[in-house]
């Protein structure tokens, strides 16, 4: 007898995983994540073997037509109001025990009374049954408190977390921005600035990281030489545009330096203060240092055939200018004539007739050149509008437009080799104009123009 009680016990209990895993060990996802906003908890006991289905049947079975059609169960769960009643079961002594839940989204008053109803069950299948409502959960509430408790523990890593200052945030987000504006020139792919393809002067420094520097405080017109050896690129470049060296203040800086002033063209010499780098300058120091540049035919002879010391030479010419500026302040007006004559056997001689020379390129065109334009000059000028005149080589008008609209037209045609127009000459309509292959701009007057394409010749009325 006692091992048909085992067997049986045994086959029960198969049957009753089979149907866990059938139906589901838990609420569907609807039912748990869903809209509910409680869940009821009861617990059963039949004085007889009872299944799931039993006591599922049990509980639509008895309650229906009990509460009306609005809390009907079958009702409830068609609309999704009730989710999917979960009951677990086990048997013990010939009884059966388990427990009840059943989500609902209706509301509170409602979910009570639903709850109470439960508690009036008094039969499961062919045995007797008694139903007790444990608790009624706020699923709000629960996922109140666990919100309360994450939002804690998140807020601890948080404010364990180390939070970088300003200055580091400003900084970090300038250097993006710097080693994004770096490109790359010539064959060799050296660092540049970005205005060095269309700048008419630029800086040559050793590496990199000069010119990064010299990007963070907005000098963009800088070249790298990147090595010992100068590159064919700085060559080429040397002899088209004003180049200023500028090295770093050790012996490397010194060796660099004479390499470049043996196999480039170059204009004007600038160094480091003595045992600095270009690349950790502050602003100060270099725009101090490029305001001291000396020009490259005075370090030849000062420093490489005299053997004098580059700083040697700077320092003289700071104490020169100094003396110089001190006479201004004291000389009387009766002493004016002479302090006059002298003033050219100042040092710095040379330097106005090389700077002569090197702007020689970027000079306005001739008067000669100009007088072709006069015609096209004084048609605008008589216009009450503003207006814009396109000529072809052959001085023909291709087109008479408004000058609000010479940008786009200027875009859309490249056979235009003059624009004679009665407006302002800005630094954006030359870059736009240089694109377009225009070799003459004539216009009233220039506005903040900072730098000057080669192959484009600039004028204005005045001129």
């Amino acid at each position: 007898m006692k091992r048909k009680k085992t067997v049986l016990h045994h086959i029960l209990a198969e049957k009753q995983k089979f149907e866990k895993r059938k139906e589901g060990d838990g609420m569907s996802a609807k039912d748990e994540f869903g809209t509910t906003k409680y869940v009821i908890y009861a617990e059963f006991e039949a004085s007889g073997i009872v299944e799931r289905p039993d006591v599922v049947g049990a509980i639509f079975g008895q309650t229906e037509g009990l509460l009306g059609d609005d809390l009907d169960l079958r009702e409830l769960q068609k609309t999704g109001r009730i989710g999917r009643i979960r009951v677990e079961v086990h048997t013990k002594a010939g009884k059966t025990y388990g427990t009840i839940t059943v989500p609902s989204s209706l509301d509170r008053v409602e979910t009570a009374i639903l709850a109470a109803a439960l508690e009036t069950i008094d039969r499961v299948g062919p045995a007797e049954a008694n139903i007790k409502v444990l608790r009624i959960e706020d699923v709000r509430a629960t996922k109140r408190k666990y919100i309360i408790e994450r939002a804690k523990e998140i807020l601890e890593g948080l404010m364990e977390q180390e939070i970088p200052e300003t200055q580091e945030l400003t900084e970090e987000v300038k250097k993006a921005v710097r080693a994004k504006e770096l490109i790359e020139y010539g064959p060799e792919k050296l660092p540049a600035g970005p205005h060095v393809p269309f700048s008419d002067s630029i800086i040559v420094v050793e590496g990199r990281a000069d010119v990064l520097n010299l990007l963070k405080h907005g000098i963009k017109n800088a070249i790298a030489v990147e090595g010992t050896s100068v590159p064919e690129t700085i060559i080429k470049l040397s002899k088209e545009r004003i180049v200023t060296a500028f090295t770093d203040g050790d012996r490397g800086g010194e060796l660099i330096l004479k390499e470049l002033l043996q196999v480039a063209d170059v204009d004007y010499v600038a160094r480091a203060p003595e045992g600095k780098e270009v690349e950790e300058l502050t602003k100060k120091e270099i725009v101090k240092s490029l305001r001291s540049k000396v020009p490259a035919e005075q370090v030849i002879t000062e420093i490489f055939y005299k053997g004098r010391n580059f700083y040697d030479v700077i320092k003289e010419k700071e104490k020169a200018k100094a003396r110089e500026e001190r006479k201004e302040e004291r000389k009387p007006v009766a002493h004016a004539p002479s302090q006059v004559q002298r003033k050219p056997e100042k040092p710095e001689r040379p330097e106005p007739k090389r700077e002569e020379r090197i702007i020689k390129p970027i000079q306005q065109p001739k008067p000669s050149e100009l007088d072709e334009f006069g015609e096209f000059i004084e048609k605008v000028k008589a216009s009450k509008e503003s207006m814009a005149l396109l000529l072809d080589k052959d001085k023909n008008i291709l087109a008479e437009i408004p000058v609000r609209e010479m940008t786009g037209r200027l875009k859309e045609r490249k056979d235009v080799y003059a624009v004679v127009f009665n407006g302002v000459i800005t630094q954006r309509l030359i870059d736009t104009v240089s694109e377009s292959g225009v070799k003459y701009l004539v216009g009233a007057r220039k506005y903040n123009v900072v730098r000057r394409p080669i192959n484009l010749k600039i004028v204005t009325f005045a001129e």
